[in-house]
């Protein structure tokens, strides 16, 4: 079985030297079943003072860094090697009593799933919920995974993808009223419409790559966002409205949070003189090691934005 090597490059560059305050990095890809890290490397130039990790309430790994020097730049630096097998699933398995919506959460598993359940955006006018109820069906039993299904290829259709590198998210109104957005404001949209019908819904960012030249990625570039949703049988099922598809081929999970501003990979602050920021550059090269052939890189996927945001600043008088 093939391993992926990963490499992710962050970098931020500055006029002059600055001063860097506590950054949280949250780049390390979530140990699983289907996902096995086989080695990982965090460099940071300049080097932390103090570099120490822990696991968030969500169970992904967190490094928190501080500094004592003042610099020009400020680099994260990750390097993976991991064993990646996403099941080909061709079905999934279902408990029979929610094979059908509606359906509710056993009384086991709703004292978990109750904050993932719950809507984190206003929706006045009910739009969302609107929306969302469209796919079901008026006529008897909808099917939960053709439902669920539905809805991911329709925000895949319907909507335009339109790339932005700028820092932030939409509200999910802004999504359905604009018809448009990245992978972050896909996947609050379908978290959000999948909640309005009673679903356990999380975000999840991460890597999405292109497993073949038949099979390419919207969404890529730099890292991608998803959404996970808990179905009785089978538990948490990934689903990716970029692309519209179900499951978790191509995809490298990350971090998973009930919103996405609980999975940020970088955040931080600086201090310095007014205008001293210049950018930040985020560059993610995939490729497979197969063993026999050596590396290659596997195909790149479409032109996609970035959910890393600008660190923030404290400027100096």
């Amino acid at each position: 079985m093939p391993f992926l090597n990963l490499s992710h490059v962050t970098t931020y560059s500055y006029r002059q030297p600055v001063a860097f305050g506590e950054h949280r990095i949250m780049v390390r890809p979530r140990e699983s079943y289907d996902q096995h890290l086989i080695d990982a490397m965090l460099k940071i130039d300049p080097e932390p003072s103090e570099l120490r990790w822990f696991q968030d309430v969500f169970g992904n790994s967190v490094a928190i860094a501080t500094f004592d020097k003042r610099s020009k730049q400020l680099i994260f630096d990750s390097q993976l090697r991991l064993d990646h097998r996403p099941a080909n699933i061709q079905h999934y398995d279902i408990e029979d009593y929610a094979r059908f919506y509606p359906f509710t959460y056993s009384s086991e598993d709703m004292p978990d799933l109750l904050r993932s359940i719950e809507r984190q955006h206003l929706d006045p006018q009910r739009l969302i919920d609107s929306w969302a109820r469209k796919f079901v069906s008026n006529i008897g039993k909808t099917d939960t995974l053709t439902m669920l299904t539905d809805i991911t290829a329709a925000i895949r259709r319907e909507f335009t993808y339109v790339p932005r590198p700028e820092k932030g998210t939409q509200t999910p109104i802004e999504t359905l009223n604009r018809r448009q957005g990245t992978c972050r404001d896909y996947a609050m949209f379908m978290i959000e419409a999948v909640r309005a019908l009673g679903f356990a819904a999380r975000f999840v960012s991460g890597y999405v790559y292109s497993p073949s030249s038949r099979e390419l990625r919207t969404g890529g570039g730099n890292t991608h966002a998803w959404v996970r949703v808990y179905l009785p049988g089978s538990g948490w099922v990934e689903f990716d409205p970029t692309n519209g598809l179900v499951g978790n081929r191509g995809l490298i999970r990350v971090a998973i949070a009930r919103d996405i501003y609980q999975a940020v990979p970088i955040s931080g602050t600086w201090a310095g003189f007014p205008g001293s920021f210049l950018d930040m550059t985020v560059q993610v090269d995939i490729s497979v090691d197969d063993h026999v052939s050596g590396t290659q890189r596997l195909p790149a996927p479409l032109p996609g934005d970035l959910i890393e945001p600008e660190i923030k600043r404290a400027d100096l008088c």
